[in-house]
């Protein structure tokens, strides 16, 4: 699937970037990315890569593909707060592999910090806030969508929730001992002024534990378009990043690595029905191509910093 910046009636109406999303063009891309995973790691046998070029045909030969239309869709026409507001009393709900993923290695960090004053920065549902509180910290909420607090106000009375951006805290300077922040980086434009609010409200020695979706991810698994203004295809802007970045924006605040991991879905998370999860449910039409082009590939990437004394 390719994002292009198209001269359509689209883009002059839109006066944008637009998306075409196709699900033959899906599938091509995958059966594409499985042959070059293959080359590359040296499992594309001569068979491996006869297999793929017949599906490539038998998809070019299908009608029900060659005759669908795709969605134009415009990046960017749809907040982050409008779609976790819909997401809210779901999200945490059993089947979200990115959080399968991404939780019992967080916890493993956070089981090895200090207790103290924590923030959990965008808290959503505050599945991470429970689990400090639990620890035994002090913790405040902080997240941007008023639905996804609301969630996690019934479900921790007791907690300091507050509504606010992530590059404007609202805590004082030096004043926690522990940020977390879960899957959400993605969706902040620019990295620098959030590290830089976590830089100012840890006090010195204190942690950052940070999860985010992987940039190799982003590649196999696009974002699917949602209704936006006026009925309109509209995607999600998101800002998938390499490491390097994460890097070069929080070393010159003081912050050191602890630890960094890179975890991705099993093989096993891609056989039968329930691969769905991933991009519609085209991958169960050739199940090796798409284990070929997913298997372990990275799903989220997890950092442990800590603020220098």
């Amino acid at each position: 699937m390719v994002g292009s910046r198209s001269r359509s009636g689209a883009f002059a109406r839109y006066g944008a970037r637009v998306t075409y999303l196709s699900p033959l063009a899906y599938l091509l891309g995958i059966e594409g990315a499985a042959i070059l995973r293959g080359i590359r790691e040296g499992t594309a046998d001569e068979a491996f890569v006869h297999t793929r070029i017949a599906e490539v045909r038998a998809l070019l030969d299908t009608p029900s593909l060659t005759d669908a239309p795709g969605v134009t869709a415009v990046p960017g026409t749809i907040s982050a707060a409008e779609v976790y507001g819909a997401w809210a009393a779901t999200y945490d709900m059993p089947g979200n592999q990115m959080l399968d993923i991404e939780q019992p290695i967080v916890r493993r960090i956070l089981d090895g910090l200090p207790v103290g004053t924590a923030l959990d920065a965008a808290c959503g549902t505050g599945r991470h806030t429970a689990y400090l509180a639990e620890l035994g910290h002090r913790v405040i909420g902080v997240d941007q969508s008023a639905d996804m607090l609301s969630v996690a106000a019934a479900r921790l009375p007791e907690v300091d929730l507050r509504q606010a951006d992530l590059e404007r805290l609202p805590l004082a300077d030096d004043s926690v001992d522990l940020v977390v922040c879960a899957l959400a980086l993605t969706h902040v434009p620019q990295l620098a002024p959030v590290m830089a609010e976590f830089a100012r409200v840890l006090r010195p020695g204190g942690h950052l534990v940070i999860s985010d979706a992987h940039l190799l991810l982003s590649y196999v698994r696009p974002t699917l378009p949602r209704p936006g203004p006026e009925g309109r295809p509209s995607i999600l802007a998101e800002y998938h990043r390499p490491l390097s970045e994460y890097l070069s924006v929080a070393l010159p605040l003081g912050f050191q690595v602890r630890h960094c991991e890179e975890p991705g879905r099993p093989p096993e998370a891609y056989v039968g029905p329930h691969r769905t999860d991933m991009s519609w449910e085209l991958l169960n039409w050739y199940p090796e191509a798409s284990a070929a082009a997913h298997d372990n590939v990275p799903v989220v990437v997890i950092w442990h910093f800590q603020l220098a004394d």
